[in-house]
């Protein structure tokens, strides 16, 4: 598998970002190890990629529901 899938390379922006972030999010749903990927992610706050399902955005979003705009 290609792990570039997974990353965002620089300058990335718009639809392909969120088309790339659609596929590396429909690679995580069947991969064994997503509960284990994303808990991982949300850790360390891994500020980068697709891990667990959950893009840069997702885990911030998790991490600080003030970006989130919800209290």
């Amino acid at each position: 598998m290609d792990a570039s899938v997974f990353f965002s390379p620089e300058g990335e922006r718009g639809r392909a970002r969120l088309n790339r972030e659609q596929r590396a999010k429909a690679l995580c749903r069947d991969c064994p190890v997503l509960t284990q990927c994303r808990a991982h992610a949300l850790t360390i706050a891994e500020p980068f990629g697709v891990w667990g399902g959950l893009s840069e955005a997702d885990r911030n979003s998790l991490l600080d529901p003030k970006q989130s705009g919800t209290c």
